[in-house]
């Protein structure tokens, strides 16, 4: 079953997005910055977000994304920046090499598309144990259903271009095409995905 994402779900959803990104940016910058960054999706009006809940009724899978991508960051930001930082100086103590990454990060909203007919699929996690059983196609297609509802006409995601051919796959099932090819400053090859509703 697939139910929309609440607050109370934000520490299940935390554990999911560790158990789903071992050695990831965002999981090196822990589970307080993960928190602050699912509950500031999940109570945006422009948030989309859901989880897939299974036989004992526990969250094992989530999306989560925004509508108005731009926007969505730009207010989280003006908002939380502060606490965003604290969250992530413990990262920045054990590895100070991250700081640029960070500071990029306060300036994301530049980076993404502007407009409310536009959403953004930010995040995807499924348990291990759930992997290839159709949960993550659900929850895709739930996101997607629920950005067309909000009169979104495209929605878009990144992700890793190398070393990552089944996600990759997957996106090109669900039929979203790479519109852009980049490679970030510290090296990692992407890929933008784009999709009509």
């Amino acid at each position: 079953m697939i139910r929309r994402m609440g607050v109370g779900d934000i520490s299940r959803v935390v554990e999911i997005h560790l158990a789903s990104f071992p050695g990831f940016f965002l999981t090196f910058l822990g589970a307080r910055f993960l928190s602050l960054y699912y509950a500031g999706i999940c109570t945006a009006p422009e948030g989309i977000a859901h989880v897939y809940v299974d036989d004992e009724g526990e969250p094992a899978g989530f999306v989560a994304g925004t509508s108005d991508p731009r926007g969505f960051y730009s207010r989280l930001l003006r908002r939380d920046w502060m606490r965003f930082s604290l969250a992530s100086l413990a990262a920045m103590l054990r590895k100070p090499s991250i700081v640029p990454r960070i500071a990029r990060g306060l300036l994301h909203p530049s980076r993404n598309p502007e407009g409310k007919d536009v959403a953004g699929l930010f995040s995807i996690g499924v348990l291990p144990s759930l992997q290839g059983t159709g949960a993550g196609k659900k929850l895709v297609g739930t996101f997607l259903e629920e950005a067309r509802c909000r009169g979104c006409g495209r929605a878009f995601l990144t992700t890793d271009r190398d070393d990552n051919d089944a996600v990759n796959v997957f996106y090109i099932k669900m039929g979203f095409r790479v519109e852009l090819e980049y490679t970030t400053p510290e090296g990692r090859r992407m890929n933008e995905y784009w999709i009509t509703l």
